[in-house]
């Protein structure tokens, strides 16, 4: 068949196809962003100021555009409901998972594009400022949150947010996400203990770490003496860590 037989066989398909035979299915983003300061793992939540689950704490997040991707959505949608412009931050960002069960969102059939956003903090979280449907914006501590309060599925994607960042820790420096270009060994080890909630020897990290890192000749003034400033060196970590478990 030739290319312009083909064409032609396409279009008279397209012509006549019904899309109204097949049932309708809405496209959205939801984001788990993560940073982290004083010590304590934060993720990013909005309180809905619409139906449904009018009130609850939920993941930002909202409807995909006709003309939009889905990250270009997710970059819009935590804008409109955050506030945060992920341009003007220091961010690593991933596709995490589709969720797509029949009755996650009670309105219709929806699929969400969930992403994962590591945003460095050097100590200080970014204001949020709530938009469009959120009532409010806030950093809430990860590790004790009530995940059973969220709307939607949202415990489910933030469990799996925190999952798929934690492991990643064990053999790459995906931790260096969530600090500053230059950072000091102690604030990296800072970043394993609030994720993993486990103490590392200190020895034991800077001997292990050091190795994968890159030192930039610049310190900062630290407890004691100055400390040296490094930056990533590699991305793999090998032999991985062994992630302290409950």
């Amino acid at each position: 068949m030739s290319p312009g037989t083909h064409n032609e066989a396409e279009a008279e398909f397209l012509s006549g196809y019904d899309p109204t035979a097949f049932p309708p299915v809405a496209l959205t983003v939801d984001l788990v962003v993560f940073a982290v300061a004083n010590k304590a793992l934060h993720v990013a939540l909005v309180e809905r100021g619409a139906q449904p689950f009018l009130g609850r704490p939920a993941l930002p997040g909202g409807f995909v555009g006709p003309a939009e991707d889905a990250l270009a959505a997710a970059h819009r949608e935590l804008a409109e409901e955050t506030g945060l412009d992920l341009a003007a931050h220091r961010v690593a960002m991933e596709q995490l998972a589709t969720y797509s069960a029949p009755e996650r969102d009670p309105r219709m059939r929806v699929v969400s594009v969930a992403h994962l956003v590591l945003l460095a903090a050097d100590g200080k979280l970014p204001e949020l400022i709530p938009g469009t449907d959120a009532a409010a914006a806030t950093w809430q501590p990860v590790h004790g949150l009530d995940l059973a309060t969220l709307a939607f599925d949202h415990a489910d994607i933030l469990a799996a947010g925190l999952e798929r960042l934690a492991g990643k820790m064990e053999y790459t420096t995906i931790a260096a996400s969530l600090l500053p270009g230059e950072f000091t060994i102690s604030a990296l080890r800072d970043i394993y203990t609030a994720v993993w909630q486990g103490e590392l020897p200190a020895g034991n990290f800077t001997r292990k770490m050091r190795a994968f890192l890159t030192p930039t000749g610049g310190k900062v003034q630290a407890v004691g003496a100055p400390a040296s400033l490094f930056t990533v060196g590699s991305e793999w970590i090998s032999p991985p860590w062994s992630r302290p478990r409950d």
